[in-house]
C-alpha cells in the first residue's frame, strides 16, 4: 500500500492542497483551497477525491482498470443525478504526485458540517431535525432511482451537512448501480446497513451474489436503517441483515414509537418484493409519524400541510449545470500515451522546484487541450500536470502567435505613449507653459500690410522700440501664439520718426506671409 504524497503541494495549478480527511479502500480525500474561487463563494474549499490504485496490496492489470473504471462511473452517475440534496462535481482531472504517481481525481464539494452519525452522536438531532433531514434524503434518494441510479451504500456517514446544518446530501456513490442490468451483482456496502442481496455476510467465493436483479428496494433497506439511527441516535447493530422489530429502550414509550417500527420493519424485509417499491411510498408510510411529530411541535400554533411527496432544500452554491464528463485511462495507457517524456510532477508550494530534464521532441505545458481524443471540441480544456508531444509545425505556429501578440502589445502601448505626450504637450502650448521654438533651417517672409510698431515682447502692454513702415519686407525668426518675432529686412518708405530698432514683435494680422 503507497499513500499518494500531495501534502503542501498544488494540484492543477489551482488547488492548494491543506490535509487529508480520510482513505479508503480506493482512494484518499483530501480538502484544499480553490485559488480561482471568489472568497464570497461557497466552493472556496473543496474536497479532492484521488483515486489510488495503490492502496490495493493484489494490485493487477484488471483490478486496476475496474477501478479506474468504477471511479469514472461514480463521476457520471454524480453528474446523472444532479440535485440539491445531492452532492455535486465541480470537476476532474489527471497528474502525478511530488513522487511522480499516477492519479485521477474529481473536485467535489465540501461539505463542512460533518456527517449525519456524528449529528447523532453528539446528540444534536431532534425528532422534528431527523424528520427535515429525512426528507431531504428521500428527495435525493428519488431523484436518483427515476434517473436509474442506485446507489447501495445509504448510510448516515455518507449524509453529509453544509455548514449552516441547514442542509443535507447524499455522498459517495462510488458503488453505485449505472444499469439495473449490469450482472454480476457484487457485495458491497457497510454491514449494518446493507440489504441482503448485496451483504457482505451474503457473499459466497468471490463475493459476487445470487440475486439476478437490484431494484430500489435495496436502497429503501439502507435508507430505513438510517432512518433508524437518525431518529433513536442509535445504530441497528441488533438487526444487521435482519429486518427491525422493535426500537430502542429510550424512545419505544413515544407516542410515535408503534407505527415508526411498523413502517421500518416493513422497509427491512429480507424478500426485495415485500418492503416499499419506492421512496414514495416509503415517504407516504411515515406520514402518520409526520403527523404526530409535527402536532406534537407545540412551537408552532398553526400546523402546516404535510407535503405529499418529499421536498428537497436548496443550498447556496448549487446549480444543475454539470461539469464535463471525464474520461479516465489506466495508469498503463498514461504510459504508453505519453511513451516520449515524463509527466510534470505536482508543484510543491513553497518549495524550489528540480529543472525538468530536456527532451528534443516535448515542450513543457501546463494544460492540455487534445489530451482525450473523445472530449467535446466546444468544451473548456482539461488541466493536467503532463508534457505534451508537439510536432514541428505546431511549435513554430505557436512562436508565431505568440511574437504577433506581443508585437500587437507593444504598438498599442506605443500608440497609447504618444497620445499622452502630445495631449500634454498641447495643453502645456495652451497655458504658456512652452516656449515656441522655430525651426532654424525654415526661412519665412512677408511684406507689413500697414504701419505697425515693434515691441520688444509679443504684447501691446510695453511701449514700442521701432517701426515697420508699409510694405516693408519682413523676415520671421520666431513666432508665439499669433505674434511673430522680425527682422526688418527693407522699409517701405522712409521712417519719420527716431525709433531706429529693426528686430521685434508685431501682430501677425499685420503681415501677409509670402
Amino acid at each position: 500500500m503507497r499513500e499518494l504524497s500531495l501534502n503542501n503541494s498544488r494540484l492543477d495549478k489551482r488547488y492548494d492542497i491543506r490535509e487529508q480527511l480520510g482513505r479508503g479502500s480506493y482512494a484518499e480525500i483530501f480538502v484544499a483551497r480553490d485559488t480561482l474561487a471568489s472568497p464570497q463563494s461557497p466552493h472556496t474549499l473543496v474536497a479532492i477525491k484521488a483515486l489510488n490504485v495503490f492502496l490495493q496490496d493484489d494490485l493487477d492489470t484488471d483490478l486496476e482498470r475496474t477501478l479506474v473504471e468504477n471511479f469514472q462511473n461514480e463521476a457520471v452517475a454524480l453528474d446523472r443525478v444532479r440535485h440539491p440534496n445531492i452532492i455535486s462535481r465541480l470537476g476532474h482531472g489527471t497528474a502525478r504526485d511530488l513522487h511522480g504517481t499516477v492519479f485521477h481525481y474529481l473536485v467535489l464539494e465540501y461539505l463542512e458540517g460533518g456527517d449525519l452519525q456524528r449529528a447523532c452522536r453528539e446528540k444534536n438531532l431532534s425528532l422534528k431535525n431527523s424528520l427535515k433531514y429525512i426528507e431531504q434524503v428521500c428527495a435525493g434518494l428519488r431523484h436518483a432511482h427515476r434517473n436509474g441510479i442506485i446507489h447501495r451504500d445509504i448510510k448516515p456517514q455518507n449524509l453529509l451537512l453544509t455548514k449552516d446544518l441547514e442542509t443535507v446530501k447524499i455522498a459517495d456513490f462510488g458503488v453505485a448501480r449505472i444499469h439495473q442490468t449490469d450482472s454480476p451483482i457484487t457485495r458491497v456496502g457497510t454491514n449494518i446497513y446493507a440489504p441482503p442481496e448485496h451483504s457482505p455476510l451474503n457473499a459466497g467465493n468471490g463475493n459476487v451474489m445470487t440475486v439476478t436483479a437490484l431494484t430500489p428496494a435495496a436502497d429503501i433497506y439502507s435508507l430505513a436503517k438510517s432512518v433508524y439511527t437518525l431518529i433513536t441516535c442509535e445504530t441497528p447493530r441488533f438487526y444487521a441483515n435482519e429486518p427491525v422489530t422493535d426500537l430502542p429502550l429510550a424512545v419505544r414509550d413515544k407516542e410515535w414509537a408503534s407505527e415508526l417500527k411498523r413502517v421500518l420493519g416493513k422497509a427491512t424485509i429480507g424478500e426485495p418484493a415485500g418492503r416499499h417499491q419506492s421512496v414514495d411510498e416509503f415517504w407516504a408510510d411515515l406520514e402518520d409519524v409526520r403527523r404526530m411529530a409535527e402536532e406534537s411541535d407545540t412551537s408552532k400554533l398553526i400546523h402546516g400541510k404535510l407535503h405529499a411527496s418529499p421536498q428537497p432544500h436548496v443550498s447556496r452554491g448549487y446549480t444543475p449545470i454539470t461539469p464535463q464528463k471525464p474520461k479516465f485511462d489506466t495508469s498503463r495507457d498514461l504510459k504508453l500515451r505519453h511513451q516520449f517524456g515524463p509527466a510534470i510532477p505536482m508543484i510543491a508550494v513553497g518549495l524550489e522546484q528540480t529543472p525538468l530534464p530536456k527532451h528534443p521532441f516535448i515542450k513543457p505545458t501546463e494544460r492540455v487541450e487534445d489530451y482525450w481524443p473523445e472530449r467535446d471540441p466546444n468544451s473548456q480544456p482539461i488541466a493536467i500536470d503532463i508534457l505534451q508531444p508537439l510536432d514541428e509545425n505546431s511549435a513554430r505556429n505557436k512562436k508565431r502567435s505568440r511574437f504577433t501578440r506581443r508585437l500587437t502589445a507593444f504598438a498599442l502601448l506605443f500608440v497609447i505613449f504618444a497620445g499622452v505626450l502630445y495631449g500634454t504637450h498641447v495643453y502645456l502650448r495652451g497655458a504658456n507653459f512652452l516656449p515656441v521654438f522655430s525651426n532654424p533651417f525654415t526661412v519665412r517672409t512677408g511684406r507689413a500690410n500697414t504701419d505697425i510698431n515693434l515691441r520688444p515682447s509679443p504684447n501691446a502692454d510695453n511701449d514700442p522700440i521701432g517701426l515697420v513702415t508699409k510694405n516693408s519686407r519682413v523676415r520671421i525668426v520666431k513666432t508665439q501664439n499669433n505674434w511673430y518675432q522680425v527682422d526688418v529686412v527693407e522699409q517701405g518708405r522712409q521712417r519719420d520718426n527716431g525709433l531706429a530698432m529693426s528686430r521685434g514683435w508685431l501682430n501677425g494680422k499685420y503681415v501677409d506671409l509670402d
